[in-house]
């Protein structure tokens, strides 16, 4: 039998920028909960056009903290960590009779996101187990609750991080993704990939293991070590590489996305593969043709 792949959607912050959205400040794609959630669900609809099978939440960097710094009180912090979930629902089920099937993956991104300062690309934060799951536990309740097909947990630099998460997802029990930021064959943070991806095995929640927000350069050996390791499929969301500039927030010379390389990750057990932070709804465009390509 031949594999089957999902198509992931491509870097929201990108598709925002893409209709002319300045994506700053520490809120970043989150601001718009608030703002224009309109626009967010602009691009989910746009991504679902361009073939993607699965929206991601704008809740990369939403949490509590985030919102109460920002000047919203409690209430509705949490009502806008929902509204995530809620604007990818609906334009999901637009598509409802055209598209069966289509999923919306909550977003949950590491600790460091929400500080903001590049820190999801070090990882070792200095914080013991209790306070990340004093952070992530909450925040992972509240998505929940507003109804998501599965949680995207994605850009995490840190085993330590990992470990904390893993326990939270299986005591959830809703499906997720987990992946890491990856450099060469160890973790954004530093610590080989073999033991990153060992510390995922076994978890009842998880589907899916693998990488996102990486170099492409990088992903194959990430890819093959996740499924050697976990038995699980792979997923694959590479950025457009280049260098991130934590204070204006954007990428510098990043490259051209090869879609050969697409046939070798599904060879290697990818089987959820789509684009990170430079990846527009063109390129998921070009993306699902290269993954139909390489499926009879």
């Amino acid at each position: 039998m031949m594999p089957h792949v999902t198509v992931l959607d491509g870097g929201l912050s990108t598709a925002l920028e893409q209709q002319g959205i300045v994506v700053d400040g520490a809120l970043w794609t989150a601001r718009l909960l608030a703002d224009e959630p309109e626009r967010i669900a602009r691009a989910h609809r746009e991504f679902f056009e361009a073939g993607a099978d699965v929206a991601t939440t704008a809740t990369y960097q939403a949490s509590e903290r985030g919102f109460l710094a920002a000047g919203f009180d409690a209430a509705q912090a949490r009502a806008l960590i929902r509204r995530g979930v809620t604007v990818a629902r609906d334009v999901r089920d637009e598509f409802a009779s055209a598209r069966p099937g289509l999923r919306v993956a909550a977003s949950v991104g590491p600790y460091g996101a929400v500080l903001g300062d590049g820190s999801e690309y070090r990882g070792g934060y200095g914080l013991s187990a209790a306070r990340l799951r004093d952070f992530h536990g909450p925040r992972l309740e509240l998505l929940a609750e507003a109804g998501p097909d599965l949680f995207a947990v994605e850009t995490i630099p840190d085993v330590e991080e990992a470990v904390v998460l893993v326990a939270l997802l299986d005591d959830i029990g809703l499906p997720a993704w987990f992946s890491y930021s990856v450099r060469g064959a160890a973790t954004c943070a530093g610590q080989p990939l073999t033991e990153a991806y060992a510390a995922l095995a076994g978890s009842s929640a998880l589907i899916a293991a693998g990488v996102n927000c990486s170099d492409q350069a990088d992903v194959l050996g990430a890819i093959t070590t996740a499924v050697q390791v976990t038995g699980l499929p792979g997923v694959a969301y590479p950025n457009r590489g280049g260098i991130w500039d934590s204070a204006a927030k954007t990428w510098s010379q990043a490259h051209a996305v090869d879609h050969a390389l697409v046939d070798a990750w599904v060879a290697a057990g990818a089987r959820f593969i789509g684009g990170c932070c430079g990846y527009g709804t063109a390129d998921i465009a070009g993306l699902a043709k290269a993954v139909a390509s390489v499926l009879p």
